[in-house]
């Protein structure tokens, strides 16, 4: 039986008294400690109900996978407001009274506090005493959860309240101090590496637990972070945005990554069996598959929880909450950067499968039907097509009336990290690239491309080069992960990265009004590990064709292949094929470089008449004044943005400064205000004891 089937039984089991109410923990329910802890059934009933309070919405079940996701290079929420806000945190402007970030942080300390109780009772009974393996299973389970919540909370807001001890016991009026963020990770680390040892390994058990390799990738990614770069505060000065620093032992964090992500593949446990596109299209199809990427994943019920595939992928219109097949409304808001695409090199299988310019809607047919059709998505952001409920097959699908509750599961840890992270680990410790580290670059590659030659087109050739190698690697590995960002930040990139993330946007809309920014050549040289010098070879035009999967493909087509959006040949065979087999989708011709309409040999070999190509128009961004629309302007805004006046300011410690005429270096550029502030509840909640930092 799946895990996700036996929740709300283990939620129900699950007993802890009353929590401290500044954490606002709501008590589950009335079952005696004594009696769960007594009988090992009861003992995996309770973990279940750990579980389930990491597959919340306001956690991992939802915000952890949308609200909490950054603006970068890769993921992108596009906003046109003017002004702060409290609730815009992708923009990287926020404030304490988001009620999203509060919910986020009371679901964090719920399951922390679930997690807390479950591992001081379990540790006193009388199985774990005389090492009973399922038990020390569990235990090791609860801790791999609680160190989850931890490790998130301290990347999204650093120095927080922690402890191992449950607070229920400490009365009401106790409350949790603050504590440094370096203390947190040391003891999430210690914590780990002794249960680690009496875990069981993935064969043993399933992705949808927490396994013998997850906690040891788990140690190696708190340890990444430990010994990266992160916002410190000035602690004399509220108002101050703070410092990026990192800690002085950092090497000493890089050595026990590469320690215990050596473990995970040494194990044997984890391959690539799979190709990039099976491995998520077969999470939104609800199968389990144990010995490949994935390593654990959130297991979520249909019907009932998260919203992967509802989030991500195509937006599927519904007409009066239904829609015509049987999957149900798909939102498609989660979406990635418009320019993601381009920095790919060409023939990366990612870039094609991951990145989506068409949506589905409704329309009325000749005979009075309601019907769908598929149409392009000419916007200032494209689909992010991992997950989608329109990927599970028709005979699993939810039904016409459904949203989320899609019970698709999300990976939270998959072995290309554990390959990338050993990798980098490596490359800092020997001050370069080992032929292990190489090797682990290779193996990555060699799932996205198909030839020698592309696979080992990577700059190994200093610590430095490598390491930006290694990043442009998870930059198209981890799309939509909750990842990007967070590399950034340790690697103390991010500034650099949304100040191109910006610049991109705006000299588009500047080309818009037939002008040009200056920068265009920074970005062509900055982006040259990608499509050459697309910047100033924007297609304003793109043509496109709606197609389905039996139309005929001849050998042909083979020399079109590099100009076909979506589709892929070798050797005159499919190797890659759009996921819902009943759908039609889009041929995109001229997606990455201005063109004319398609040539009439490309036309006769998929049979089409010219009339079968259809044209949009893209990067129209400008306001007809001269500047660009307010989507280009304010999208970074906490960061990076533009006035109506086409200025473009820089945001330094809270302060505007006209940005300059060359792209200062990135030592030269004020920190990122990525840290989240305290809920403002949770303050007054704490009598003064929590304080905000990083001028909130």
């Amino acid at each position: 039986m799946k895990l996700k089937n036996i929740f709300m039984a283990g939620a129900a089991a699950m007993m802890l008294a009353s929590c401290n109410d500044y954490l606002d923990v709501d008590a589950p329910s009335s079952y005696t400690e004594e009696f769960v802890f007594s009988q090992k059934s009861e003992i995996s009933n309770a973990l279940n109900g750990v579980y389930a309070k990491a597959i919340v919405g306001d956690l991992y079940g939802g915000k952890y996978q949308t609200t909490f996701i950054l603006n970068s290079d890769v993921d992108i929420s596009i906003s046109s407001n003017k002004s702060h806000a409290h609730n815009t945190h992708a923009r990287l402007d926020c404030d304490d009274q988001s009620n999203d970030i509060y919910k986020y942080w009371t679901a964090s300390y719920t399951l922390i506090e679930y997690a807390n109780r479950f591992i001081e009772s379990a540790e006193k009974s009388e199985f774990y005493a005389s090492k009973d393996a399922d038990v020390l299973q569990y235990v090791g389970e609860a801790k791999c959860l609680r160190a989850m919540a931890y490790h998130d909370l301290v990347v999204m807001f650093g120095d927080v309240p922690f402890t191992f001890q449950s607070t229920a016991s400490k009365g009401n009026d106790f409350i949790l101090p603050v504590t440094d963020r370096q203390v947190i990770q040391d003891s999430l680390i210690a914590d780990l590496e002794k249960i680690a040892p009496y875990m069981r390994s993935t064969s043993n058990t399933t992705v949808e637990r927490c396994s013998k390799e997850f906690a040891q990738a788990m140690i190696a990614r708190i340890a990444l972070t430990a010994g990266g770069y992160s916002l410190r505060p000035d602690k004399s000065d509220a108002k101050n945005y703070g410092t990026m620093q990192r800690p002085s032992n950092y090497l000493d964090y890089y050595k026990k990554v590469l320690q215990y992500t050596d473990s995970v593949i040494l194990s044997g446990k984890h391959h690539f069996g799979q190709t990039y596109q099976e491995v998520f299209v077969n999470e939104c199809n609800y199968k389990l598959v144990n010995d490949d990427d994935v390593i654990f994943e959130f297991p979520f019920a249909k019907n009932s929880t998260g919203t992967t595939g509802y989030s991500q992928g195509p937006t599927y219109n519904s007409y009066e909450s239904n829609t015509v097949g049987p999957w149900g409304e798909c939102k498609g808001n989660q979406r990635l950067n418009a320019f993601y695409r381009f920095l790919f090199k060409e023939g990366d299988k990612r870039c094609e499968f991951v990145n989506g310019l068409w949506y589905y809607s409704y329309y009325t047919n000749a005979a009075g039907a309601l019907a769908d059709s598929v149409y392009i998505r000419a916007d200032y952001s494209v689909h992010n097509n991992k997950w989608s409920k329109l990927w599970t097959d028709e005979s699993l699908a939810l039904g016409t009336a459904t949203t989320d509750g899609t019970g698709i599961n999300f990976p939270y840890m998959r072995y290309a990290d554990v390959l990338l992270m050993n990798a980098e680990a490596d490359n800092e410790i020997n001050d370069g690239p080992t032929v292990s580290a190489l090797a682990n670059m290779y193996v990555v590659r060699a799932r996205a491309f198909s030839n020698t030659e592309d696979i080992t087109d990577f700059d190994a050739s200093s610590k430095e080069a490598f390491q930006k190698s290694i990043l442009r690697e998870r930059m198209y590995e981890f799309a939509g992960e909750n990842s990007r960002w967070r590399d950034l930040v340790r690697t103390n990139t991010y500034g650099e990265e949304l100040v191109y993330s910006f610049l991109r946007y705006y000299s588009a809309g500047m080309q818009a009004e037939s002008s040009m920014t200056g920068f265009e050549d920074a970005i062509s040289e900055h982006d040259s590990y990608g499509r050459e010098d697309y910047i100033n070879q924007l297609p304003n035009t793109i043509f496109y064709h709606a197609y389905t999967i039996d139309e005929p493909t001849t050998l042909a087509l083979r020399g079109f292949a590099a100009q076909l959006y979506g589709y892929d040949v070798e050797n005159g065979e499919v190797i890659q094929k759009y996921p819902n087999q009943s759908r039609k989708s889009l041929r995109i011709f001229n997606a990455y470089k201005p063109g004319t309409s398609p040539a009439t040999s490309l036309i006769k070999n998929f049979g089409f008449t010219a009339a079968g190509w259809l044209s949009a128009d893209f990067y129209q961004w400008g306001n007809g004044d001269g500047t660009p629309r307010d989507q280009c302007k304010y999208s970074f805004y906490g960061y990076i943005r533009c006035d109506d006046a086409g200025n473009v300011y820089l945001v330094d410690n809270g302060t505007l400064k006209t940005f300059p005429t060359e792209i200062p270096e990135a030592s030269k550029l004020p920190v990122v205000r990525y840290i989240l502030p305290y809920p403002n509840l949770a303050i007054q909640r704490s009598s003064g004891a929590y304080k905000n930092y990083y001028g909130y």
